[in-house]
């Protein structure tokens, strides 16, 4: 035994599916920093509580009971909702495509606000390439290194002449988005289209989503709209950062599309769900 409570180890064990990725066995005890028989034990408990799932090939993944924590702790309106007007005023005022993109499962989902069309009321799951779009490079910038070498080894599809395909290139265009808060990409996923993205974040200063605005063209001139989408993500960040600070005491705000804090509200449900009798082993 070392000493850490059974609550700790099963806080530790979620915190392995931050990036919302699938995980083995082994994966879950080295990030846990568990005996294998250890996180085999607590990972089974897990998965029949149904915080975690187990796929047919014998790796866990975040069960449903996750997201029902978090739609039900969560009591002030969604990263979509705080996004709608924000993504409204952004196209309304360029008269281009703006997009929200989260990352899942190494791809990005997204809602989209076209010129004089709705903004949805739900992300379009993991339908783009994350290396090949600008809100996928200011994702990948701020995800973990886990996130990104599993993009990398799932192969960098090219989707046009201009595509990033070499791994070095992308961790370089990752480096550069990271220092600058900045990332754009030049025709690399259509011809003819631009884009530049802004990390949207919440309280903390976790990275929960990316703004982006797409545009016409080779993007010569993306530094024109680059101010536009600063201050947006700015305004979006402060708004979702103020409403986490405004709940109620006691509660847990969740961010749908947050990597991190539904897990987080997950391990307080383990915690009143996992009650052990006492004397029985923690190990």
């Amino acid at each position: 035994m070392d000493g850490r409570s059974v609550t700790s180890k099963l806080a530790a064990i979620l915190h392995t599916f931050s990036t919302g990725s699938d995980h083995s066995l082994s994966d879950i005890a080295r990030s846990a920093n568990l005996p294998v028989s250890t996180a085999h034990r607590l990972a089974a408990e897990l998965a029949e509580w149904g915080f975690l799932e187990r796929t047919d090939d014998k790796r866990y993944r975040v069960g449903t009971l996750v997201t029902q924590l978090g739609t039900r702790m969560w009591h002030k309106p969604s990263l979509q909702e705080h996004a709608r007007r924000v993504l409204d005023d952004l196209s309304s005022a360029t008269r281009t495509t703006v997009r929200l993109g989260i990352l899942e499962a190494g791809a990005v989902s997204y809602i989209e606000k076209r010129p004089d069309t709705p903004v949805p009321t739900s992300f379009a799951p993991g339908s783009l390439p994350a290396h090949a779009t600008a809100m996928g490079k200011a994702l990948l910038a701020f995800a973990p290194a886990e996130t990104v070498d599993e993009v990398l080894n799932n192969g960098l599809e090219q989707y046009t002449p201009f595509t990033i395909v070499a791994a070095p290139t992308l961790r370089r265009a990752l480096a550069v988005a990271r220092m600058t808060r900045v990332a754009t990409t030049r025709q690399e996923l259509r011809l003819h289209t631009a884009a530049v993205a802004v990390p949207v974040v919440a309280g903390g200063g976790a990275v929960v989503a990316a703004l982006e605005l797409t545009t016409g063209g080779p993007g010569y001139q993306l530094h024109l709209l680059q101010s536009a989408v600063v201050v947006a993500a700015r305004a979006l960040s402060r708004e979702l950062t103020a409403s986490q600070h405004r709940r109620w005491p006691g509660s847990v705000a969740v961010l749908p599309g947050s990597t991190v804090t539904p897990l987080r509200a997950a391990a307080v449900g383990v915690a009143s769900a996992h009650e052990r009798p006492a004397g029985r082993s923690a190990g």
